[in-house]
């Protein structure tokens, strides 16, 4: 069994795991209301997993901290997340903000705690912050979970049994676009195509290399193109990316979003090609949770492929949407903590859309291709 096999089985078998009688592990969550909120529902992680006693939310904003709490069933709140660390002892901390520009303090505050962590995706701001965090990790021993829920989705993990087991024929090609909304371009990259890369490596495995074309209205990238993004996610530039990624086996994986006057996203996803026929999954929703499949090697409706179908999750059943997809990512987290091994995507996974990112703009920068991993560690933005 391969290595990225494993991770989607790993997950998928994950989903419907039940844990021996042991003490529970004591988790802690640290929102930010108005700045960056508890993310996708992490403030829900644990609800409903017996082997795991949410004591305590951190939150500066006391209405915010107060509907964490009930939400989480949590008994006692924090303004200072620094605080509830050293007082509550975690066995595990969530960091729940969608954006990043606190990720790497409260990483840092969680791992000297020696508590394993769960965090929202993207992991970083810049390359430099994921290796700071990669290095912290190993070097305390705590295991992480990178919150890209999208890969533990149940219609996902169906998903990649298809392509495993060849249903659809050999994988050709993967193509991905952003949201492609007011975001579009550097911010949309930064924020959806982080799901995207991180499907692409559960398919295809890691990227060789990455050819890449950023432009701002046109124009080639500038320094006057750099900016911070509206959700505070790291330095961002660009209204126009188109990339190509080569992964081992001849695959090919491509992204891209543009400014355009169509701003309703709900072509955003990941379409996988394959020589009998081609996947659609939708990452237009956060909450969407669907993939379909047409069988045809033509990749058009035929009359022996009339019309797309949705794909059912692995139980035969229409999964419509990702909520119970946290949960599952906290099952292998558990079981990961508990058996030593590395979570379905643990914190060098996590990485890795950083890194995927941060090689478009080298890439751009540079006038040609980069490879992987990128010998130059910096922000290549910040370069500027």
């Amino acid at each position: 069994m391969t290595r990225r096999e494993s991770i989607g089985l790993g997950v998928a078998a994950m989903a419907g795991a039940a844990f021996p009688e042991q003490k529970k592990l004591r988790a802690v969550v640290i929102g930010h209301t108005g700045r960056g909120g508890y993310g996708h529902n992490w403030d829900l992680t644990w609800n409903g997993i017996g082997a795991v006693e949410v004591v305590a939310v951190a939150d500066p904003v006391d209405a915010g901290r107060a509907k964490a709490m009930g939400r989480s069933g949590a008994a006692r709140g924090y303004a200072d997340y620094g605080e509830m660390l050293a007082k509550e002892k975690p066995d595990i901390v969530v960091i729940a903000p969608r954006r990043t520009d606190q990720h790497m303090a409260m990483f840092t505050a969680a791992a000297e705690a020696g508590a394993h962590i769960i965090i929202e995706k993207p992991m970083a701001g810049s390359l430099p912050e994921a290796d700071a965090m990669v290095a912290l990790a190993e070097k305390k021993r705590i295991k992480v979970q990178v919150g890209h829920a999208a890969r533990a989705a149940a219609v996902t993990r169906r998903v990649a049994e298809i392509i495993k087991n060849g249903e659809i024929g050999q994988l050709l090609e993967m193509r991905a676009r952003g949201k492609e909304d007011k975001r579009a371009g550097g911010e949309d990259l930064t924020i959806l195509g982080s799901h995207a890369f991180d499907l692409m490596r559960l398919f295809a495995g890691d990227p060789r290399w990455v050819s890449a074309h950023v432009t701002h209205q046109n124009q080639e990238l500038a320094r006057e193109h750099v900016r911070q993004g509206t959700e505070a996610v790291g330095l961002l530039a660009g209204d126009n990316v188109a990339a190509m990624f080569s992964f081992d086996g001849g695959v090919h994986g491509y992204f891209a979003s543009r400014s355009n006057d169509y701003l309703a996203g709900d072509r955003c996803g990941l379409t996988l090609c394959c020589s009998r026929g081609v996947i659609f999954i939708n990452l237009g929703s956060s909450r969407s949770g669907q993939a379909y499949i047409l069988r045809s090697p033509s990749w058009i409706p035929n009359k022996n492929a009339p019309q797309w179908e949705e794909i059912p999750g692995p139980g035969h059943e229409i999964i419509g949407n990702w909520d119970r997809a946290n949960n599952t990512m906290a099952l292998d987290l558990l079981d990961a903590i508990r058996s030593g091994r590395e979570p379905a995507c643990g914190v060098r996974d996590g990485r890795w859309p950083v890194e995927m990112t941060a090689g478009i703009y080298q890439s751009q920068l540079k006038g040609s291709r980069v490879t992987f991993p990128l010998a130059d560690r910096r922000d290549p933005l910040a370069s500027l």
